[in-house]
Parts: C-alpha cells; sequence; structure tokens
C-alpha cells in the first residue's frame, strides 16, 4: 500500500495487479464497404487488411500487401447501445468502487469519434458514451443508500496547445486572471485553475455537458462538415463515504472520457488558412501521443515524454498509471480511406502493449481520524481502569509523569544503586522507561565526576595531540617511547635516560625543575582544546606519564625514522651470522640498511614475498583480462537485444502471423535468438572464472601482506640489534640466552644499562 499526504488528508493507494490496456475497434457504417480489402475474425478480435499490389512499380515489387491485427473487439455495425456496454459499462461500475478510469476515442477526422463519445442530440437512442456515463453514475448512486457519494464534473478543450475551460461561461464562474496550467502533486496530475462543478442530480450534469458542448470549437472541410477542431476531457470525480461506519476513510475516482480531434491528411481535407493552422496543431499533438505510447511499450524505456504536449501532460496518470484504460478506434471501411484506417490500426496494436496498474484510491481525513482516536483513548483508560480495580491497583496513573514524579524516580535509582533500596516497584509501563532514562543520567554524571577528580589529581595529555607529544620530547620530559625520563625521588632510581642536567647529589633541584617544566606545558599545549576521557592516558603515580602514539601504515621500504619498534617479531628462521662486522661509528640509512638485510639475513622472507607478489600479479593480470572479455560479451549481447527488438517492433507493427497457434517469426530473427543464447551462456561461463580468479587475487594479497609484515619487523629487530644495542649487552641476545630478538625494546635495555653503571658506581663509592 502506498501512502502520500496533503494538508488534512492522508492519500493510500492499493497496489493493485498490473493489466493490459484494452483496445476496441469501430468501423463506420457505408454503401461502399470494401469487402475484398477488409475482412473480420470468425471471434470479432481480430481484422485482416489486404491490398492489391500496384502494377506500376513492376513485376518485382516486396511492398507489405497483408496486415493482420488482434483487438479485443470490432464492432462492426453497432449500436450506441452494444459499443457502450462493450466498451464502457465496466470502467463506469469501477469508477465507484475507487477506480481511475479513462475512455479515449481516437481515429481518422470524420469516421465518428465525436458521434461515439456525444452522440445525436436528434434521436434519445443515438445518445453516446458521455452521456449513458453519467446516467449509470448516478443510478449506481440511488442504488448505494449505505453511501453518501458526491460527484463532481470538468470540462477542458485543448485548442491549438492552449488549455480554455468550457464551462467558465456560466455565471457563478468568474474570469481567470492567469492562464490554466497542468501542475504534478503526489496526488497525480490536475489542471491549475479550471472549475470543478458539484452536481447533485443526472439533470444538473447534463446541463453542464450540454453548456460545454456548445463552447466547443468546430469546423467544416471536405471530409466533415462539423469538425472538431480541439481535443476535449469531460472529467467525472467520483468520492464515496460511509453512512453506517464512522471509518475516517474513503475513497475516489475519476473517469475521464476524451474525444480527441481526428488527424488529417491535408491533401484530402483541403485545409486552409485558420483550419490549415488547425490541422498542422491536432497532427503534431497526435504525433507526440503516439510517441508516449510507443515508449511506454517498450519495458527497457526509462523516460516517458509526456511533456511534449499539453494533451499527453494532462493524461499522463491515464496513460500508463493508476487507472483502467479503453481505446476505442474509429476507422472508415471504404478503400479510399485505407491507408488512414491501417495507421488507426496500427496506433490501436500499439496501446495494447502498454500496461497499466489500477488501484483503489482511499483517502483518510485527519480530523475524523484523530477524533476516533481520542474515543479510543477514552476506552483504553477506562478499560485499564477496569483491569486495576479488579488487581487491587487503585492508584495507578496513566498520564504524562511530571517533574516531582521524575525526581522521585531519580532518588529511588540512586539508592537502588547505593544498596539503601533493595529493589524498584513496578507500576506501569511510563515508569519503566523513566527508571531506565535516570540510570542513563546517573551514569553520565558519574563518568563527568570521574573525569574532573582525574584533571584536578593529573596532568593530562591528548593522545592525538602530536604538538604537545613532540613539545614533553623535546623538553627532554619523555623518551621517544613516550615513557618518563627516570630520576632519584629518594626510593630508588626509575628506569630510563637520565637528562644531562642532572647530576647525582642535587635530587631535590632536578625534581622541581621536573615539576616546573611539565605545569609549564600542561599550561602552554593543553589550554589550546579539550579532550575527552576515552582520547586521555593517566599516569599511576606521579613521576610517571605515558602518552600514547598511533602507529602508521608499514610500507615496504622502512622510511619512517624511528628509534625503537614495540611490535612482537615473528619466529625467524633466517640464517644468523655467527660474526658480527665491526659497528660503524653513525648507522647507516636504513634504505641502504634494509637492500643489505634483504641479501643476508632476509634472503629466505624476501625471496618468499617476491614469489607471492608474482603470482598475486599473475593473478590480477588474468582477472583483467577476463573482464575484459566479459564486457565484449555483453557489448556483443546487447547490440543482438538490440537488433532482436528491432526485429520484433518491425513484426508487431507489421501485423503477427500465426499457424495453428504458433507464432510465425524469419530467419533473421531465429538467428538473432540462437545468437542471443549462445552468448548469456558464455557470459555465465567466463563470469564463473573471474568470481574464482577473484578469491585467489585475495588470498594471495592475504599472503603478500604478511610476508611484507614478517620482512620489515624482523628488519627493525636486526637494524637495532646492529647499530644500537651497546656491544656489552649482545651477549644477552644471544641464541643461548633467555632473551628474545625484539623482546625488549632498545630504550629498556639502553636505560638498563645505565642503571647497572650507576649502581656500580656507587658500590665503589661506599667502598671508598
Amino acid at each position: 500500500m502506498m501512502r502520500r499526504k496533503n494538508g488534512n488528508k492522508r492519500y493510500f493507494t492499493r497496489m493493485g495487479t498490473r493489466k493490459k490496456v484494452h483496445a476496441f475497434v469501430r468501423v463506420k457504417p457505408t454503401d461502399d464497404f470494401a469487402h475484398e480489402m477488409i475482412k473480420y475474425g470468425d471471434d470479432n478480435k481480430s481484422i485482416d487488411i489486404h491490398l492489391k499490389k500496384d502494377l506500376q512499380r513492376g513485376v518485382v515489387n516486396n511492398k507489405q500487401t497483408d496486415w493482420s491485427f488482434k483487438l479485443d473487439g470490432v464492432l462492426h455495425n453497432a449500436s450506441q447501445d452494444l459499443v457502450y456496454e462493450t466498451v464502457a459499462k465496466d470502467v463506469v461500475a469501477q469508477a465507484l468502487n475507487g477506480y481511475n478510469g479513462t475512455i479515449m476515442c481516437y481515429g481518422q477526422t470524420g469516421a465518428g469519434k465525436t458521434y461515439t463519445m456525444t452522440g445525436a442530440t436528434e434521436n434519445y437512442k443515438h445518445r453516446g458514451i458521455l452521456p449513458r456515463a453519467l446516467q449509470q453514475v448516478f443510478r449506481m448512486i440511488a442504488e448505494r443508500p449505505t453511501h453518501a457519494i458526491t460527484v463532481r464534473v470538468s470540462y477542458l478543450e485543448i485548442y491549438n496547445e492552449s488549455l480554455f475551460d468550457l464551462l467558465s461561461t456560466l455565471p457563478y464562474v468568474g474570469p481567470s486572471v492567469t492562464p490554466m496550467t497542468i501542475v504534478e502533486n503526489p496526488q497525480g496530475v490536475f489542471v491549475k485553475g479550471l472549475s470543478v462543478h458539484l452536481t447533485s442530480q443526472e439533470e444538473d450534469a447534463f446541463s453542464l455537458l450540454f453548456e460545454g458542448e456548445t463552447n466547443r470549437i468546430i469546423a467544416s472541410h471536405t471530409m466533415n462538415k462539423n469538425s472538431s477542431r480541439s481535443h476535449c476531457i469531460f472529467t467525472i470525480y467520483v468520492e464515496a463515504h460511509s453512512r453506517t461506519l464512522s471509518d475516517e476513510k474513503y475513497i475516489t475516482s475519476k473517469i475521464n472520457l476524451v474525444d480527441l480531434a481526428g488527424s488529417e491528411r491535408l491533401g484530402k481535407s483541403g485545409s486552409e488558412g485558420r483550419v490549415l493552422k488547425e490541422a498542422t496543431y491536432i497532427n503534431k499533438s497526435l504525433s507526440f501521443l503516439e510517441q508516449a505510447i510507443i515508449a511506454l511499450g517498450d519495458q527497457k524505456r526509462d523516460h516517458i515524454p509526456f511533456r511534449q504536449c499539453k494533451l499527453t501532460h494532462a493524461l499522463k496518470d491515464s496513460l500508463g498509471g493508476n487507472c483502467n484504460m479503453v481505446l476505442l478506434t474509429n476507422i472508415y471501411g471504404e478503400a479510399a480511406q485505407l491507408e488512414e484506417t491501417l495507421s488507426s490500426l496500427r496506433f490501436a496494436s500499439r496501446m495494447k502493449l502498454v500496461t497499466t496498474e489500477p488501484a483503489i484510491n482511499e483517502k483518510y481525513d485527519a480530523e475524523r481520524m484523530v477524533k476516533n482516536l481520542e474515543k479510543e483513548l477514552v476506552l483504553l483508560k477506562q478499560e485499564l481502569a477496569i483491569h486495576d480495580s479488579l488487581a487491587n491497583r487503585t492508584l495507578v496513573n496513566y498520564d504524562p509523569m511530571d517533574e516531582i514524579q521524575i525526581a522521585e524516580i531519580n532518588s529511588q535509582v540512586r539508592r537502588y544503586l547505593e544498596g539503601t533500596l533493595d529493589e524498584i516497584d513496578i507500576i506501569n509501563l511510563r515508569q519503566i522507561q523513566e527508571v531506565f532514562n535516570q540510570f542513563r543520567v546517573v551514569l553520565s554524571q558519574q563518568e563527568q565526576e570521574v573525569e574532573a577528580t582525574l584533571r584536578r589529581k593529573y596532568t593530562l595529555i591528548d593522545k592525538n595531540d602530536f604538538a604537545a607529544i613532540s613539545a614533553v620530547q623535546k623538553a627532554g620530559l619523555v623518551d621517544v617511547d613516550g615513557h618518563l625520563v627516570g630520576e632519584p625521588d629518594g626510593q630508588g632510581f626509575g628506569l630510563g635516560v637520565t637528562p644531562y642536567s642532572t647530576k647525582p647529589g642535587k635530587k631535590s633541584k632536578s625534581k622541581k625543575m621536573f615539576k616546573e617544566q611539565l605545569g609549564s606545558l600542561a599550561r602552554k599545549e593543553g589550554a589550546g582544546s579539550p579532550v575527552s576521557g576515552k582520547d586521555l592516558e593517566v599516569s599511576t603515580s606521579k613521576t610517571q606519564l605515558t602518552p600514547s602514539s598511533k602507529e602508521g601504515d608499514v610500507k615496504e621500504l622502512p622510511l619512517r625514522d624511528r628509534e625503537t619498534s614495540s611490535i612482537e617479531p615473528l619466529p625467524s628462521d633466517s640464517p644468523k651470522e655467527e660474526s658480527r662486522p665491526p659497528r660503524p661509528s653513525t648507522p647507516p640509512p636504513k634504505p641502504v640498511a634494509f637492500e643489505d638485510f634483504k641479501n643476508e639475513r632476509g634472503s629466505e622472507i624476501n625471496r618468499i614475498f617476491k614469489e607471492n607478489k608474482s603470482i598475486l600479479n599473475e593473478r590480477r593480470k588474468r582477472a583483467s583480462e577476463t573482464t575484459q572479455r566479459i564486457n565484449a560479451i555483453k557489448r556483443e549481447m546487447d547490440m543482438t537485444e538490440g537488433a532482436l527488438n528491432f526485429q520484433r517492433s518491425l513484426r508487431e507493427k507489421q501485423g503477427e502471423y500465426e499457424n495453428k497457434g504458433l507464432m510465425i517469426i524469419d530467419e533473421e530473427e531465429f538467428l538473432l535468438i540462437l545468437k542471443l543464447k549462445d552468448l548469456k551462456k558464455q557470459y555465465r561461463a567466463e563470469y564463473q572464472d573471474l568470481r574464482d580468479l577473484r578469491a585467489e587475487v585475495q588470498y594471495c594479497q592475504h599472503l603478500v601482506d604478511q610476508c611484507r609484515h614478517r620482512l620489515l619487523t624482523e628488519f627493525d629487530i636486526w637494524y637495532n640489534e646492529s647499530f644500537f644495542i651497546p656491544e656489552d649487552m649482545q651477549v644477552s641476545l644471544k641464541p643461548a640466552s633467555g632473551i628474545r630478538p625484539g623482546m625488549v625494546p632498545i630504550s629498556r635495555l639502553v636505560a638498563l644499562r645505565n642503571y647497572l653503571k650507576t649502581m656500580m658506581g656507587l658500590q665503589q663509592g661506599h667502598r671508598k
């Protein structure tokens, strides 16, 4: 169900099933009927046209001479009663059940469209579809006393691509200041400025119909003395409310009765002057209508050219929309008009390809809905009061809580968390929701209090504030790993690199200097931007601060300048050197050292890395080639399908042939079908290969990433051990020792070495 809103009303449309447009043909009676050229099927649902070959074109003449058109009915020598029963009766009947309907008369000028739609005024039996539809509507209203049904009508004329209101001449309809325009909104298409008139009885509707007919523009030419020079749309609006149910739902519908102006061949009609200009506009709008019908019949078309002319724009809802659509094509039965007859029949066959989706139009009155909901709310409260009294719960209140009640619940939650209250009594659902809300409030307050306490006790540095971390490192307060520099504090020695300004015996001075530097840094760097508690790390003592740093993505070449690595290395199977070359005075650049590492200690890992990378590139190349083949097959499929659709549309336009219930197609269309089938088979096979290759590429990429990470990790370990760890500490990193390579960061080893030297110096001082 689709839901749409407009003002105080809500519009609902039940989704319907798609159905094709019904197309009928009515043949104008004539004494000169071409029996040899026009033949009807036995079921009166098909018509065959045969043209004699033009001998002037020579013996070899491949021009088509036979056509067959399938329709929903052929009306030949049919009365007005039979035409209405066949074409319009069901559409009008379903309109009172909420379905929109459209009945359109199309054909050559003088073929009897206006007679079919309006009828003749001389004889009551000759009245057309329009007056009979009004009569049926009011008769069905009289048969439904349980519903209050309102009927409104409007009469629109489209003359030379201009909109006119045929009922604007009525005394109570004032002159329009602004020109009428076609407007679209979520409820559909309507004409702004078109007057809509309420009719309470059948006589009022007929009076409006006759008033509009007198205002229509007509002219005469050689083919029709009273030719309509404009397209006219008579619309009946129906709105039905139930008298027995107090439901806010009601149904609406509309019936569009369209009398199109006839197409003209200027050579036959002999139109001149104003009539010629009118004929030009008529043929142009009918051509745009046919283009819209062709687009609607093509399922692949996304855009339908409705706005090319006023006629197609005004009928947008009817053509392929939420509507029961019926086309009645009027044709001549004479041989002289056979070309125009063929054109009209082609239009009817194209219209049969169009599908619509008729659905019931339901609306909801917001004011009545609110009143019904208020009544239901009162009844539900009364029913709850009865249940509470039976359960001895007399003090239950279902109204929204005030501030006093919310404060009481907050107090209960706090006492429950403190342990002074064992449980909270549950009264209703509204109280349960408020209890959870107060739990959230208390938790938020406690988080704020904890953060405030930590800010008063410790100096906090934002993890992402790299400027503050860099300033702390430059000041010598932390090392490159983010750990505080060790200083004597009376309890022992902290591990780390002692600043150059620190000397033994000046404990209080260095400690004071450290506090002053830390305080000034916090004021300078930390006052700029507030930070949240989630992005902060707090030290556990006043002489230790642990800021964290983010590790960037590892590239293939280790160009970043870092002293140590805290990554846990993978076990290495690479051969280790038994004897180390002399250590240079300054470490070589990392790119140069990396090339040496790949040729010596990391040669095995580098070889595996290159092999995996070559396999990955090969799989990617195969996947790219397969993708190109798939795209080529898809382009060929599209071209073949386009050619096949062209052949089908050409066959449908020229008429379809059947032999014992089987559709006959030519050899070219058959070959296209076979080719398209083979291409689809190739496409599926190639696509399956592409899926397998993509899975292999993903797996190979994972292996390459693993090898790259291991290669870089072991390089960091080797680089630090070879150029930064003191030689007297190398013994601890031998294979027989208990420390694995990379287990202890380089800064820790250096700090441990300094600590041991300091302890040895103190012991020697005591001995002296």
